[in-house]
């Protein structure tokens, strides 16, 4: 079984998907293609989502005061159109903003005036000294290369001016690891100023290392808001985060935020969101809560990383929200490309909470998921039932090529079912070329490998395969009732199964009103080898 370990080389993930699906995707006609169905749904008008009977369950005081206090910090949310993505002459795959991003790096480049060694300003790599005001020094107001040579590098947490590039020897050999007295709100790297913000910043080439030992036993890692974390870029424009391995953040691996999180309500966004940023070759393990996180930010790239085996210490135990990779509140124009997520509660979450706006505009072009307990999951939390209000900003996801192997229960949230993919709540969803692989020795419980429920509309499904999943009830389950998900297309299915297994491809719900499913293919072979 592929299991794919905290060392794994995500720029391996392209050819790796190759070998898991059998297939060598044109990925540039199937980007084009998953484009047209997209269109086709926004010119659709989808079936209502009948009005509530009744208001949902009350905000707590709490929430409503805080909704009171965030307003002045928010803006509204507007969904504009969805990055438009290119392949080059390599192969290669890119959202068209990629190309400021490009021009802005060279200027990055232009304007760095010196280039300084941190071990000059009387830093040592010895994993005991504190090199804080060394690396203070080095850094100075910013426009400088800062080298940070092999070694371990105690700081109590740096911050970085704009125009700053700090760069180490590689991720197995230069580490920057947070003192053993520093606070658990601390932030390992972080920009200057998170409230007037920052650009240009380049960090890479490092291994950050949060030090969660430092806090013993102690059962939660973090603090609040975007503290916790070992990389924080808070409305930051322009910046490249490359060949890093971040581990065991109280919180997150690498948060890319507005200089608040922001619960001011579903169809408000926080201000002083990061914008043109690209993460790069990460691994991150260990983490509290999210291996990479995005809020309230635009225009992120995360490519080539893999994210793994989460301790889930920001939570209370057995309900661990943690996710490899999380585009959460108010996040908008974030492109996924050839990333990977092993063992966590999910692979890839698109989502956001109740009192805040969802995340709008992803696309996601190839990832590898093993035995997370849900491969993909999308959702606006407190906006599912037909007593809670309707998402002003749960719209526009498309993904292509998408690997989902053996999903599990896990002991991060305690009797949350195995799924591949989950829909709830969101509208304009295309899902085109999905693998799903299980395991004919685990025990799935009868529920379905796919569910699309809960109110989601213009959902398409194309290209979608399930092989061993014999314990499983059926491949896509759309759920009816009251809560039922509508305007769905499904078609191009095939489904390997052994012919003892009473697999079903796809379970419609009741009183579904616009479903259209064609092309489903069954193939039930006796003896299908273990997985």
């Amino acid at each position: 079984m592929l299991s794919l370990t905290k060392s794994h080389d995500a720029r391996k993930n392209e050819a790796l998907l190759v070998q898991i699906t059998g297939k060598q995707l044109n990925i540039g006609e199937n980007l084009l293609e998953t484009e047209q169905l997209f269109q086709n749904c926004l010119a659709k008008k989808p079936v209502p989502v009948p009005a509530a009977n009744h208001k949902g369950a009350p905000f707590s005081l709490s929430k409503k005061i805080g909704e009171i206090l965030f307003l002045p910090l928010s803006k509204p949310a507007f969904i504009s159109n969805p990055s438009n993505i290119h392949v080059d002459s390599n192969k290669n795959v890119y959202p068209d903003w990629k190309d400021t991003l490009d021009q802005e790096y060279s200027q990055l480049k232009k304007l760095i005036t010196k280039e300084v060694n941190v071990v000059d300003f009387g830093a040592v790599g010895d994993g005991k000294t504190d090199c804080t005001k060394a690396f203070k020094k080095a850094i100075g107001t910013g426009r400088v290369k800062v080298i940070v040579p092999e070694g371990v590098f105690i700081t109590k947490g740096l911050r970085l001016p704009s125009w700053t590039w700090l760069t180490g020897a590689g991720k197995g050999s230069t580490t920057i690891k947070l003192h053993y007295q520093a606070d658990r709100s601390s932030r390992l790297i972080t920009n200057a100023h998170h409230w007037h913000g920052n650009h240009h910043i380049m960090i890479e080439g490092l291994r950050l290392d949060w030090n969660v030992e430092r806090l013993g036993s102690e059962s939660k890692t973090s603090t609040w808001g975007n503290h916790s974390s070992c990389l924080t870029f808070a409305n930051v424009t322009y910046g490249w985060i490359k060949d890093i391995e971040a581990v065991n953040p109280g919180l997150h691996c690498i948060d890319i935020t507005s200089t608040l999180y922001n619960y001011a309500g579903d169809g408000r966004r926080g201000r002083g969101g990061s914008k043109y940023v690209w993460v790069d070759n990460v691994n991150g393990y260990g983490f509290g809560d999210d291996g990479i996180t995005t809020h309230h930010s635009d225009y992120i790239l995360i490519s080539r990383s893999h994210l793994c085996d989460p301790s889930g210490r920001a939570h209370r135990k057995g309900y661990s929200n943690s996710n490899g990779i999380e585009i959460d509140d108010g996040s908008q124009n974030v492109v996924l490309v050839n990333n990977s997520t092993a063992r966590c509660f999910g692979g890839v979450e698109i989502k956001a909470h109740q009192n805040s706006s969802a995340a709008s505009n992803v696309q996601i072009i190839g990832h590898i998921s093993v035995n997370d307990n849900r491969s993909y999951n999308f959702r606006h939390i407190g906006h599912h039932k037909m007593e809670d209000p309707e998402s002003k900003t749960a719209f526009n996801i498309m993904a292509t090529n998408l690997v989902s192997i053996e999903p599990v229960f896990t002991d991060l949230y305690k009797d949350s079912k195995p799924r591949g993919l989950v829909i709830s709540g969101y509208k304009n969803v295309v899902i085109n070329h999905c693998t799903f692989i299980g395991n004919l020795d685990y025990d799935y419980r009868g529920g379905p490998v796919a569910a699309i429920q809960y109110r989601a509309r213009n959902v398409v499904l194309t290209n979608i395969s399930f092989k061993n999943f014999s314990t499983a009830g059926s491949g896509i389950k759309i759920f009816g009732g009251k809560n039922r998900a509508d305007s769905i297309i499904i078609q191009n299915v095939e489904v390997t199964c052994p012919t003892s297994s009473s697999f079903e491809p796809i379970m419609p719900g009741s009183d579904l009103k616009d479903q259209k499913i064609k092309n489903v293919k069954q193939i039930r072979e006796p003896g299908l080898p273990k997985s």
